[in-house]
């Protein structure tokens, strides 16, 4: 499976956006002072489960939530060798909206028109916007009554 992106710690970080650039609209923005040195992708999950995730967790980093799901905060690349349960929707990029232009990288769960983007509903106290991705991602597997499941790559 190919990645649109791949975090490099050889190469120079991207420059950060300048304050009269925008993200594109579709992609959840984080707050301004937090940075996010490895890119970041989002996890979305059923509301119906969000603040039973969030007391489990032993850190929670920035979460959004709109209508259908809460979405988790994870550095990029979280997808990489896990399979995330059929409940949970991967955004690469954290592009949620419908506006992504390419579909590959948007939540694939996004069927039309909702009433409002998913709006900030947790920050964490610290400088790190990233929820960790494994503890998330064997809750994800509880509530959803799937068996986690994981692959180590070529040459492993």
């Amino acid at each position: 499976m190919e990645r649109p992106h791949v975090f490099d710690p050889l190469s120079p970080p991207a420059p950060s956006p300048s304050p009269h650039t925008s993200l594109p609209p579709d992609r959840l923005p984080l707050p301004g002072e937090l940075t996010a040195p490895l890119g970041y992708d989002a996890v979305g999950i059923p509301g119906c489960h969000g603040e039973r995730i969030m007391k489990c967790l032993p850190r929670v980093g920035c979460v959004f939530a709109d209508d259908l799901r809460w979405w988790w905060i994870v550095p990029a690349g979280s997808d990489i060798g896990v399979t995330w349960p059929p409940t949970t929707s991967y955004a690469v990029d954290a592009r949620v909206g419908p506006g992504a232009a390419d579909a590959r990288r948007r939540d694939p769960s996004w069927s039309g028109p909702r009433p409002g983007r998913p709006r900030l509903i947790h920050r964490p106290g610290g400088d790190s916007p990233y929820t960790p991705p494994i503890p998330l991602y064997f809750l994800a597997c509880r509530l959803a009554g799937s068996t986690p499941h994981w692959s180590l790559g070529v040459g492993a």
